[in-house]
């Protein structure tokens, strides 16, 4: 089963300990810093839309991008409530397409975690330059390794609400540095029935200097790495990481 083919239906309210308007607090803090105060912002991986509405309520032109049909159907229902001018587009990010380019791009919530070939993390940041304005930036953020190794793997977590539960198992390889998600969703239907779903995720941990070689081959300029909600380098035990690159001319596409 893809993922998130049962979680999209659920994911907001699992999720609704994540701070979003902290979130972004910070990020669009980090985007004046780098200059972009408006404008059209990218938002890669952006789920149920919820980090993309509130960008959109400050004031940016978004554009979201997501592979999950299901997720995406959240989001343009979110969409349709709240009278957000938002362009939802279903596409991988690995092979994205846009009319035009864009002043930022955007991924949160460990979206680039996904990405877990390092030819593939190239790909994205080669397309997400081409589409930058001329020094335009991308900010993500990750988790890392230390988060899988010593917070999350070889953990199982299980939580019950009054319409649905999930039992989320974790395994962290460390040779490979592949996170593997195994999550058995229980989902109330009509009737009073629940519907059992299993996904398996996986995610990737990067370092800070893969990432920078990865930057350099897709032709953009690393320009910073923040130990998450600060301003602060990154430390050995960070467990979520922000990083800003910046467009610095065309090559192409491969």
């Amino acid at each position: 089963m893809e993922a998130y083919s049962g979680l999209a239906a659920v994911y907001d309210a699992f999720m609704d300990n994540v701070p979003y308007d902290e979130w972004a607090e910070y990020l669009c803090g980090l985007l004046g810093e780098y200059g972009v105060r408006d404008g059209i912002v990218l938002d890669l991986g952006c789920g149920t839309g919820s980090l993309t509405e509130i960008l959109a309520r400050r004031g940016f032109d978004m554009i979201g991008v997501d592979r999950s049909e299901e997720m995406l159907q959240e989001a343009m229902e979110k969409r349709d409530r709240s009278g957000l001018d938002i362009l939802y587009l279903l596409q991988d990010m690995r092979e994205f397409e846009l009319y035009g380019t864009v002043a930022a791009a955007v991924s949160l919530c460990d979206s680039m975690n996904y990405i877990t070939e390092y030819e593939d993390l190239v790909a994205v940041f080669r397309l997400v330059n081409m589409y930058l304005d001329p020094g335009g930036v991308f900010i993500f953020d990750l988790n890392t390794a230390y988060k899988y190794r010593e917070e999350i793997g070889d953990t199982t977590i299980a939580e019950s609400r009054e319409d649905a539960g999930f039992i989320w198992e974790n395994y962290f390889d460390e040779e490979s540095r592949i996170n593997e998600y195994s999550l058995t969703l229980f989902v109330r239907q009509d009737g009073g029935l629940y519907r059992r779903y299993d996904e398996t995720h996986y995610q990737r941990a990067y370092g800070i200097e893969e990432i920078r070689k990865a930057a350099e081959e897709a032709g953009m300029e690393f320009a910073a790495a923040y130990e998450a909600f600060t301003r602060k380098e990154p430390r050995e035990d960070s467990g979520r990481v922000y990083v800003v690159l910046r467009e610095q001319g065309k090559t192409g596409r491969d």
